[in-house]
């Protein structure tokens, strides 16, 4: 990946980096936080991956691993099926899943998280974000099931990857991994309907929309069914943001 920007603010004491594989008005890009004198947090058990689709697997694990990485499954098949995957785990302890794939405008593919009740939290991505199911796995001889969530086709574009293990309603949320930021064109008219589908299906609304003080780029902040957080980002402040930096 590439460093693409780089902010610190002091008088809120963190540091913030965004890093991906192109730039941040076409790209999914990670954001890094550091809280001052916050050195360790827990990752929890709902969290699942990352995913990064390369042509090679094989290589990018040995060049990750001569770099001093650590490979918590070597390169090879997936269980029961054709895909060569691997994972590994970052300095934090966030797991990396390496998928081989052919070229793609997307190489940060994936961010997977587990969830009590799949068919609620397909609803609720349909209903409040206008994602769309582009796949979904059944796999009852490993006691799982997942949908990937999207706005393109899964080789694409970054999806969301949700997973039901069998039995499974609640996990742990830790304080490490915070949300995902989604672009939209109008942040009060994408709340009200996020707050409708809360109603439903529950969630609920942890930010009203407006702008955020000292950027003036407004946001709305929500949390789904399962606890997870989203962020709404007004499209046309976050491309002014950018250039301003």
């Amino acid at each position: 990946m590439k460093l693409l920007r780089k902010r610190d603010i002091p008088e809120e004491k963190y540091s913030n980096a965004f890093l991906g594989f192109g730039s941040e008005e076409t790209n999914f890009v990670v954001e890094l936080t550091y809280n001052y004198g916050v050195s360790s947090y827990d990752i929890g058990t709902g969290f699942g991956h990352f995913a990064i689709s390369t042509p090679d697997v094989y290589k990018l694990v040995e060049d990750i691993r001569a770099k001093g990485g650590v490979v918590t499954r070597e390169p090879g098949p997936v269980k029961g099926g054709q895909s060569i995957i691997a994972f590994v785990k970052d300095p934090d302890g966030y797991i990396f899943e390496l998928i081989q794939r052919g070229p793609t405008p997307e190489p940060l593919c994936q961010v997977m998280l587990r969830v009590g009740d799949l068919d609620r939290s397909i609803k609720f991505y349909e209903q409040a974000l206008g994602m769309r199911v582009v796949k979904k796995v059944d796999k009852p001889e490993y006691k799982y099931t997942l949908a990937m969530l999207g706005y393109a086709e899964e080789h694409e574009t970054t999806v969301l990857e949700l997973t039901y293990n069998y039995g499974v309603t609640e996990y742990t949320k830790g304080n490490a991994y915070a949300q995902i930021a989604i672009g939209t064109d109008d942040v009060y008219k994408s709340a009200e309907v996020v707050n409708l589908v809360t109603q439903e299906l529950g969630g609920k609304i942890t930010r009203q929309p407006g702008p955020i003080p000292g950027l003036n780029t407004k946001i709305t902040s929500f949390l789904d069914p399962d606890g997870w957080k989203t962020v709404l980002v007004d499209n046309e402040d976050f491309l002014k943001e950018l250039h301003k930096e």
